[in-house]
């Protein structure tokens, strides 16, 4: 599996999403997905799961510095001392010393001024919690912001991204910044995406499934990782079985051509204002 060079995090261009997966099934499934191949799984404060997403990663039998663990820290927990409590409660949790990347879940819904939020996620850094930092859920100018604030470079936006959102715009200020662009909901889940023309076309060309060549869709384009989500254990390694084939100029042109801005599923009262 390739990597994303990300301002030299190394992020695996494909990683297994976790959001609303619980208890068992988080840790049987983080288990069989790093059994699979996979070297990236992403968790979150938010999603209730990150004792079970590290009981999997130690059930796998990989060493730590084999995976690549993301965490978020939520927006309510924003201010300086909450942020840093938050990350702490989160390598608790996991049973970890550290994690490969903490993310800003989302921006601050409730005033907290970005330059101290930023300047929390360097000192975590600095604490030696996270190898890398990050934000999620970032417009264009609020990424701008805090690249200027922040000491140590930022590894990655992670934003919702399909073949139904246009996230053109942010893709090219993550490029701009030596960052990636790191997908959720990259299947659309399911939704009008597996039937559109362009993608069943590519699918019957390539002999793929149509998950599969969104997957590829993703990573092969410039800096961005996609971190798809899957409670069908014989789909884990089915969406990992895309990086023997590639899609053509125009099979990538197609699919991009689907993309609109706003189609959203993620599109919270607290969200920002998108691009």
């Amino acid at each position: 599996m390739h990597r994303v060079d990300a301002n030299g995090a190394g992020i695996p261009a494909l990683g297994f999403g976790t959001w609303t997966l619980e208890g068992d099934d988080a840790k049987s499934l983080v288990s069989e997905a790093l059994a699979s191949g996979y070297r990236h799984v992403d968790t979150a404060a938010m999603y209730g799961n990150e004792a079970a997403v590290g009981e999997g990663i130690r059930a796998s039998g990989l060493a730590r510095d084999e995976v690549f663990l993301t965490t978020k820290i939520w927006h309510t927990d924003l201010a300086a001392a909450d942020l840093k409590a938050s990350l702490q409660a989160s390598l608790e949790r996991l049973k970890f010393d550290q994690v490969d990347l903490a993310l800003i879940h989302w921006p601050s819904s409730n005033g907290v001024p970005l330059a101290e939020s930023i300047e929390a996620l360097n000192a975590c850094y600095a604490e030696g919690w996270a190898k890398n930092i990050g934000v999620s859920n970032f417009p264009v100018k609020l990424l701008d912001e805090a690249v200027g604030l922040s000491a140590q470079p930022l590894a990655c936006n992670q934003v919702e991204y399909h073949p139904m959102l246009n996230q053109d715009a942010v893709h090219g200020a993550c490029r701009r910044h030596g960052m990636a662009m790191v997908s959720y909901c990259p299947l659309f889940r399911g939704g009008d995406a597996f039937t559109a023309a362009p993608i069943a076309a590519a699918a019957e060309a390539h002999g793929k499934s149509p998950a599969q060549i969104i997957l590829r869709w993703h990573v092969q384009q410039d800096g961005v990782v996609a971190i798809p989500r899957t409670r069908t254990p014989a789909r884990i390694p089915e969406n990992l079985a895309i990086f023997d084939f590639e899609l053509s100029a125009s099979e990538m042109a197609a699919i991009s051509a689907l993309t609109v801005a706003g189609s959203r599923i993620c599109d919270f009262a607290f969200s920002p204002e998108w691009d």
